[in-house]
């Protein structure tokens, strides 16, 4: 960055804990659907580092914890040596650029099927209830889901097992830290959020009581590999695949306020303005009031450009902004910013193909001069 161009908000350096972070502006864990038989491939050392930076922060595509864990097919998991060997170059690859590399593990939980599932067992959910029908990202496709199985009260602490293995295993593939999925409808969200949380045990009924699955996931990663390698995204407003709350405000708070006790070193929050599509929208709710009571590091997605960043981060709202769509279109986007310059389109028929190079590493930079 030339001393001649003042730096904007977005690209101050930022302390996230032990971590020195050159910029604000995060990659978001997306999914591409590019690893192949739930393995990671060579193809996703140049997409990853092209997106680095010298002190660049990036969060890994969602990265199943089990064989339990999957509903879309190529995407990566975590819980098999040979899983854990395939990520090793593409971590290195990040770190040779300078780049803070987190894993974000992930289970969906009822959004699933059975071809999905181990032996064509059903999903496993906090509920039986059956999803509906969603029509896919193309606009054409129908994704079907196979009802649930609950899962008992004594089959919970092997799901929390799942997240701390697959935490510690992400540390053995070189990651620096590991974000929790508790966002968007999947399993995390099945059982914090009433509209499909139908239990009547201990992890049932009071919002308390929703939330303790997932606290005790970040108990268990905390005891696992630490703190201060610990995050978290959560996404209380949305009602993505149906997982809706009646009192949104109060789970986020409640979350954020519960958090603290286990000192993790961020929280990862979607803006109220995203709804089930994942689109802008416009909304009379803030996240302030966790920001406010979280400790640690706060992070901001949701549909965010250049001015929407700046702002956050001027006004406080957050200390990290976290860009999908406009960082996989645009692999040079810290440096797109600092000059203000034009952001390529993104295309979203090329989001979730098995392509190793169209819409996936063939976003073209600015011309290279830095």
């Amino acid at each position: 960055m030339s001393e001649e161009t003042p730096r904007i908000p977005l690209l101050t350096p930022y302390q996230m804990g032990p971590f020195n972070l050159s910029h604000r502006v995060v990659l978001a864990p997306l999914t591409r659907q590019r690893s192949y038989g739930n393995v990671p491939q060579p193809h996703a050392i140049l997409y990853y580092s092209q997106r680095t930076t010298k002190g660049g922060f990036l969060i890994t595509e969602a990265t199943g914890v089990s064989d339990t864990a999957q509903g879309y097919p190529h995407t990566p998991g975590i819980w098999t040596k040979e899983q854990v060997e395939a990520w090793k170059p593409i971590v290195d690859a990040v770190h040779a650029k300078g780049g803070i590399f987190f894993c974000q593990l992930w289970h969906v939980g009822r959004v699933s099927n059975k071809d999905f599932q181990p032996n064509g067992e059903a999903p496993i959910s906090s509920t039986n209830k059956p999803l509906t029908p969603q029509i896919r990202s193309n606009g054409i496709d129908v994704a079907q889901f196979t009802p649930p199985r609950q899962l008992s009260t004594d089959e919970i602490p092997q799901i929390v097992n799942d997240f701390r293995i697959a935490a510690r295993n992400a540390i053995e593939a070189g990651f620096d830290g590991v974000e929790i999925h508790g966002a968007h409808g999947y399993l995390i969200e099945q059982f914090m959020k009433d509209q499909v949380n139908d239990r009547t045990d201990q992890y049932g009924r009071s919002l308390e009581n929703r939330c303790r699955f997932a606290l005790e996931i970040v108990e268990a990663v905390v005891n696992e590999i630490g703190a201060e390698r610990v995050g978290i995204r959560l996404s209380p407003f949305a009602d993505f695949m149906e997982a809706g709350d009646s009192n949104p405000k109060a789970l986020g708070l409640y979350m954020a306020e519960s958090l603290n006790k286990y000192d993790i070193l961020y929280c990862h929050m979607v803006e109220p303005r995203m709804r089930a599509v994942l689109e802008k929208c416009e909304c009379p709710h803030s996240l302030l009031h966790m920001r406010k009571a979280f400790n640690g590091t706060f992070l901001v997605a949701g549909g965010f450009d250049r001015e929407d960043g700046i702002k956050a981060i001027v006004e406080g709202c957050a200390d990290l902004v976290v860009y999908g769509r406009w960082f996989l279109a645009n692999p040079d986007l810290p440096k797109r910013f600092e000059l203000n310059a034009p952001l390529n389109k993104y295309h979203r028929d090329t989001f979730y193909t098995e392509d190793p190079v169209i819409g996936y590493t063939d976003y073209p930079f600015l011309e290279r001069t830095y």
